[in-house]
């Protein structure tokens, strides 16, 4: 039977000669290839320091560490996201405090932030969900006027800009993720950038064990983690890095043929480039339109699975994950845009080399499905 994942990462015999080659020296870790990839990403996206870890989650903990963030302090961010921009939050024992978004971009909605702002309040962690910028700009606004940190969450938004300006130049520092189903991986991975010295220092302390760059080996300065990134993971991501604006082109290709294959189709709700905006999409999602229930969107799904095509509900609001709903005191109800956005949404086969005829053969099975219900 035909089978069509998810997902896929699109590694060449570039990436796979660059790994071999690191692992025929001694420098598997704390290499030349670390400061390489580093200060090739720096310079791609436009920032000054850069520090690469083994994840994004460890990426954005690092940088509210680093941010000083703590017990006592609040930081607004997105309930419509992965699990990680709250997560960290509650790493470092501040607490998050929610915004509901915008039904049209996914994006927390700027509209309501300073409604959520309190004299408790240090950072605000806003997400380009599914690679989309629109409004990004606007939130680093909203925290530079009230004197809190912003901390840009692009790991999904690689490559995507908003007026002019790239995604991971948004905020005091930003983070990327180089899982294998994001625009490039690193097979695990993740980076902060920020033009913040004082940021990146300690970021790079924190990753390697709280040691500073001066001091010995066996010398901490602080509490620290071994968040490092290996030098086989950067020699991949230095050769990703090379191919990414064939990358944006393939993904944004794959995204047209979705367009136009679902063309004059009202029962969905499209991804779209909103205006001043360049986005390269993370990922394709669809939402059914509201006539329609979340025991449809599932059977959808269910049934796509069935066909050994890949697809996934995205997101499961955060508020309503069972231990966050516990620790918060989140019920349903609270933010009524992401859960209704959430019951509807369908993450269809996405990747740089997803031929036409996948793609042709995946929306006649939507659209035979939805004629079944």
């Amino acid at each position: 039977m035909r089978s069509i994942g998810l997902s896929a990462p699109d590694i060449s015999q570039a990436e796979i000669d660059a790994v071999v080659a690191v692992m025929k020296t001694n420098s598997l870790s704390l290499g030349p290839k670390l400061p390489e990839f580093e200060q090739n990403f720096a310079d791609y996206v436009g920032r000054k320091y850069a520090v690469a870890v083994n994840s994004g989650t460890s990426a954005m903990f690092l940088v509210m560490a680093a941010m000083g963030v703590g017990p006592g302090d609040e930081v607004i961010t997105t309930p419509f996201s992965f699990i990680t921009t709250t997560n960290v939050i509650l790493m470092v024992g501040a607490t998050p405090v929610f915004v509901d978004i915008d039904p049209e971009t996914y994006n927390i909605d700027v509209n309501k932030i300073e409604a959520a702002i309190t004299d408790k309040t240090k950072a605000i962690i806003p997400v380009e969900v599914f690679g989309n910028p629109k409004d990004l700009d606007k939130v680093y606004e909203i925290a530079l006027e009230h004197g809190l940190y912003c901390l840009e969450d692009s790991c999904e938004a690689l490559g995507s800009e908003v007026n002019g300006k790239k995604c991971g130049t948004l905020g005091h520092a930003s983070t990327f993720a180089f899982y294998p189903n994001k625009q490039m991986t690193t097979g695990e991975g993740g980076i902060v950038l920020t033009d913040d010295k004082k940021i990146a220092d300690m970021c790079n302390s924190l990753r390697n064990q709280g040691r500073d760059p001066d001091a010995g080996w066996l010398a901490h300065a602080r509490l620290g983690y071994n968040y490092r990134l290996s030098d086989i993971n950067c020699a991949m991501g230095v050769e990703q890095l090379k191919r990414i604006d064939g990358f944006i082109g393939k993904r944004r290709h794959v995204a047209a043929l979705y367009n136009e294959a679902f063309a004059g189709e009202d029962r969905l709700v499209l991804p779209k480039d909103p205006e001043n905006c360049l986005v390269d999409w993370f990922v394709y999602v669809v939402r059914l339109a509201e006539k329609y229930t979340q025991q449809d969107r599932d059977k959808v799904l269910e049934v796509l699975r069935s066909k050994n095509i890949g697809c996934n509900n995205y997101f499961t609001p955060i508020h309503l994950q069972p231990f966050i709903a516990e620790m918060l005191g989140c019920k349903e109800g609270d933010y009524p845009i992401t859960e209704k956005v959430a019951q509807r949404t369908i993450a269809l086969p996405f990747h740089n080399n997803l031929p036409k005829e996948d793609v042709e053969y995946v929306v006649a099975e939507l659209r035979g499905i939805l004629d079944s219900l």
